[in-house]
């Protein structure tokens, strides 16, 4: 008797073990994305983001992003690019687009490392609405809709968070629906 309740109670810890491994190294793009690893390190492994990979390495930012950091990086998805006019990721990939192609990436990073409670704080600290500054020097805007929560670039065009709070070693990842625009 003892013996199953024993049984019992390692398959219980193991599978909350599992759950909490499971929290703590949310999925994204079909992979685990693991605190230990830094953003490139993560974000590589992500089938949904290899077109970011691909403009990240183009504009040279592998080696700042597997900085120290912190930093908060709103991550746009393949199809996100997908949604900009048909040859823009093609022609911001070349060498001579590696500045205009920086600046967007860079306006998808803060400084810091900024989780969704960290925002919500911010939000609710503006009244409803947080001003964020990018790395690149523009602004973002944050607010929430409803559970979901909403940024705006210097265009006026919306991105809403579709995974948040993907800590990593050097910051967090929040994935994103839409390309940021900065002016």
């Amino acid at each position: 008797m003892k013996r199953i309740f024993l049984s019992a109670i390692v398959v219980v810890a193991m599978a909350f073990t599992t759950q909490v491994h499971a929290q703590k190294n949310p999925m994204v793009g079909g992979a685990a994305m693991y605190p230990t690893k830094d953003i490139v390190d993560n974000a590589v492994n992500s089938k949904d983001h290899t077109t970011l990979v691909a403009a990240v390495k183009a504009a040279g930012l592998v080696e700042t992003l597997k900085s120290a950091g912190p930093f908060t990086v709103f991550a746009p998805t393949n199809e996100a690019f997908a949604k900009l006019p048909k040859g823009t990721v093609e022609t911001l990939v070349k060498p001579e687009n590696k500045a205009t192609l920086t600046k967007i990436l860079t306006y998808h990073v803060v400084a810091g490392k900024m989780g969704s409670k960290e925002i919500a704080a911010a939000i609710k600290a503006g009244k409803g609405k947080a001003e964020l500054t990018t790395v690149q020097g523009g602004k973002l805007w944050a607010w929430m809709e409803g559970k979901n929560l909403m940024l705006k670039d210097e265009k006026g065009g919306t991105a809403k968070v579709t995974i948040k709070d993907v800590f990593q070693s050097n910051g967090v990842i929040h994935v994103i629906n839409t390309v940021l625009m900065p002016k």
